[in-house]
Formats: C-alpha cells, structure tokens, sequence
C-alpha cells in the first residue's frame, strides 16, 4: 500500500534530488545541460518571482511553454510557491486560451516567446496578466529574486488543473492532487520503469500533457535521471538525440512508434533499454516491427489524465502481452463493467473502471460531470476492455468509437489491426459514417508506407476476407496523414469521408 510522505508536494522530489546529486544532468537540450542543482536553483528562484506577482498558494498558473527547460523550472516553482499548474498547449487559439484562462480563473499566464501571440490576446481577452518567457531574459529576470527555499506543503491539495481534450464537449479541467501525482510517478519510477540515475529519458512527449509530464518529466527527476528535450517530434530528431545523449528510455504513443519505423535514419540506438507506449492502442504489427528494428522491447500500458495517469502496464518483470496493456499497478483496481453497471465474466468485453489513489478529485467545478464520471469512488473510463484468465487487459475500443451497424457492435481497433497486417498500409483508422437503413457504415481512412502501391478496393477486400461479412469496411479511402491532436493521438471527430 502507497503510504504518502509528510511533504506530500510533488516538488519535493527535486529538492531532494538536487540534494543527493547537485552535478548531474537533469535536463539536455541539444548541447546545453542543465544541472539537478542549477534546476533546483532556478525553481527556487521562480517560486519568489510568482510570489513577486502577486501568486498565492491556491492560485492558478498556466503555462504555455514547449518542451523546453523553463516549463520545468516554472512547473515546480509553481507547485513549490503553492500554486496549481494549468499546462496548456502552446498552439491553442486566442478564443481557446481565454476559455482555460476563465475556466480555471488562472491569475497568470507564462507564455513562450516565440508562439504566435494567440495566448498574449487570450490572457488579455480573459483579463489575465501575461508574463512573455524568452530564455536570456527570462534567466535575468530569475536572478532579480531571492530563491525560496521552503516547498509549500501538498498534503491532498491540488497540484494540477489538466484539460481534457474535449472530444465530448468544452474542454474540462482534471484536479489532479500532490498525492496521487506522487503516487503515480513513484510507482513508476520504482516498480513500473525501475529508472535509476544512469537512465536518460527521452522526453518528446509535450510537457504539458500527463504522459510527458508524469512518465518522463516527474519520474526522471524522483529517479535523478537525465531528462532529453525534444520540442516537437520530428523522427529525425529523436533518434539524432537518442544516439548523441546515449539514451536509454524512449516513450511515445503510437504514431510516434509509426513514424520511427518508417524513417530510414541509420543512427545508432542501440543504449535504448526500454521503449513505453501509451495514450492509445499499439497495432501489434507496429509493436512487433519496432522491435524488430531497433532491437529493444516495446512495453504497453493504460491511462488518462483523470488517473493520473498510469493504470495498468505491462510490467518488466512479467511476461509480457502483445497487444495487452498489462495489469493494474500497484495499490490500483480495475472493473469491467456492463450497462448496468454489473462486473462482466472473464473474456467478456465491459467499460473499465478505475479506483486509486491516482484517482482525480474530480472535474474544476463540474459537481454534475463528476458524480456522472467517478461513482461510489469508481472512475468510468470510457473505455471498452476484456480481461483474460491471467488478468491482463486488452482495450478493445473507445466506448464512443464503438460503430453500431444494423444492430452489430462493430469495434474499429479490431479492423484497424487487421489493416496493419496489410504489408502497404502504415497508418489506420476506422470509423462510422451516418446511414440511412444501418445507422452506420464502416469506413477507413489509410496512410500507406513511403513508396507502398494499394487502391482501396484490395484494402477492402483484404479485410473482407479475415473478418465476418458484416464488419469490412465497406468505404475506404487513402490520405497522405491521419489527424492528430498534441500529444500524437489520431483524432477520429476530425475524420471526414472525401466529397462524392
């Protein structure tokens, strides 16, 4: 059982890295290093410049920042001044920014200095102030104040304010507290990942998403890692940066695994111990040719941002499930459930509900959309999962993807899988278009290989002839990309059969 520790602030960790290991590499960013002491210094320093803008424990900071070190030197001068994180997507609009803003009532906005403005009229919008965040003066301006050097107490507070993509709605606000963010990137530092000070973690995950922010960020610092920045995912740089800092963990969700196997850079990765894939499911002909390849084992696991956000995982020290997402992590339960909300029999799919200590107090002041969401301390996913007889899950879909045609549940990972196998086809997605006699048809946009030949129709037929008649696609079409949101997950709302 997790038992939390007197200084429940998430912030605690790197003081007492910093503590332990003062000279080493905490974060690289092409050729600049920058100490855990140098890191620790600099939170310090931002916790007195918050307090110097009027921040108080409580208050609401957002940040809009790339991966770049500042976001994490404001990210835990933040916590350690009190304050709760609002991360936001630097690309977000004016109209976008000033919802967060108003939403979470932040009273500060730190922006980077080269986004495109959207976030300074936001906070203007919102009537919030705008701090600009350009590394020279940003560091002079950090120099002008005293560092703090006490951390504010967490205990059950509020860490972070985590919006939710909003595919069902206006974007909500996750309360994630102190105690489960430690929950969360303890079990994983320790007992999922096992990352130990010699590790260097690629971080190309953004920042200001919970994957990139607990699975690299907050665990490379508990652990004293070295944290790589990547500020956007570009293959070619992920694996320039794997073979220069020698690193040896990798995580990513799948269309990142899909773009490092299609690109054909020789550089060596051969340091990589550990590859992590989440935020969605990993086709198994991805897994299986990623390994392949660059000769390191791919682990698979579950979670969101209401949870913290690892629920189950595929641990290193047990078989491992291709095409599972493992078991639940420690001092973590999982129920699958049917409509009724009834525990399902093994092997029968069901909508996974989570209960934890990782568990998110609720929706920013949402009561209705948190009683609907978290009931009796259980948290329903959304997701559609089956559970085999040695207890590992498999995602079998969104619950809101499920397509639904002439009265059959049709579950579009299970023809996406399909479609991998196909030696052309790169990237999938399966989807239901509005019919007038079915209520929906299956279609399928595909992203094939560089330099793969395949029309649609061999497409359809390909899985038409390893599934039952009433699941084929039966509209496909090909695309040069799949849209996807910020943190590389495909988004199936902006998928759009072609016109005629």
């Amino acid at each position: 059982m997790f038992v939390e520790a007197v200084m429940a602030n998430l912030a605690q960790y790197l003081v007492e890295t910093a503590q332990r290991q003062p000279g080493r590499p905490a974060l690289r960013l092409g050729e600049h290093v920058t100490t855990y002491a140098e890191l620790d210094e600099r939170s310090a320093r931002a916790a007195a410049l918050l307090r110097a803008q009027g921040v108080r424990p409580g208050d609401r900071v957002a940040l809009m920042l790339p991966n770049v070190p500042e976001f994490v030197v404001l990210y835990y001068g933040v916590l350690r001044a009190g304050g709760i994180v609002v991360p936001m997507n630097p690309l977000l609009k004016t109209r976008e920014t000033a919802y967060h803003l108003e939403d979470s009532g932040a009273v500060l906005l730190c922006e980077w200095h080269l986004a495109p403005g959207e976030g300074a009229q936001g906070a203007e919008a919102a009537g919030v102030r705008h701090l600009a965040v350009e590394p020279a003066a940003f560091a002079a301006l950090l120099a002008g104040h005293e560092p703090v050097r006490e951390v504010a107490d967490g205990v059950d507070d509020v860490a972070v304010l985590l919006y939710t993509s909003g595919t069902t709605g206006r974007p909500k606000g996750a309360t994630l507290t102190h105690s489960g963010l430690r929950h969360n990137t303890e079990v994983n530092a320790v007992h999922v990942q096992r990352i130990t000070p010699d590790d260097v973690v690629v971080g190309c995950l953004p920042l200001f998403h919970i994957f990139g922010q607990i699975c690299t960020m907050s665990v490379a610092v508990r652990a004293g890692a070295s944290l790589t920045l990547v500020p956007r995912f570009e293959p070619q740089a992920v694996l320039e940066a794997i073979a220069r800092d020698r690193a040896t963990v990798f995580e990513g969700v799948p269309t990142m695994y899909a773009a490092l196997l299609q690109h054909p850079s020789q550089a060596d990765v051969s340091t990589l111990r550990m590859c992590i894939s989440g935020g969605a499911s990993l086709p198994v002909e991805v897994l299986h040719g990623f390994e392949r390849r660059f000769g390191c084992a791919v682990l698979e696991g579950f979670g969101m941002s209401e949870t913290s956000p690892v629920v189950t995982f595929n641990h290193p020290d047990r078989p491992r499930k291709a095409g599972s997402v493992g078991t639940p992590i420690r001092d973590v339960e999982v129920r699958l459930l049917d409509a009724e909300g009834r525990d399902v029999a093994p092997g029968e799919v069901g909508e996974l509900a989570v209960r934890g200590p990782n568990v998110m107090r609720g929706y920013w002041n949402r009561p209705e959309e948190t009683a609907a969401t978290v009931q009796d301390g259980w948290l329903r996913s959304g997701d559609l999962a089956r559970r085999d007889e040695d207890g590992y899950l498999y995602i079998v879909d969104r619950k809101k993807d499920m397509i639904i045609r002439g009265g059959y549940n049709v579950y579009p990972r299970e023809l996406e899988e399909v479609l991998h196998e196909h030696p052309a086809v790169a990237l999938a997605a399966v989807v239901g278009l509005p019919h007038t006699h079915l209520g929906e048809e299956i279609a399928a946009a595909v992203v094939l290989r560089p330099g793969a030949r395949a029309t649609p129709d061999e497409l359809r037929e390909f899985v038409k002839s390893r599934v039952a008649a009433y699941k084929y696609p039966r509209e496909v079409w090909l695309v040069d990309a799949l849209p996807t949101g910020p943190s590389g997950k495909i988004l199936k709302r902006e998928i759009t059969a072609p016109a005629g």
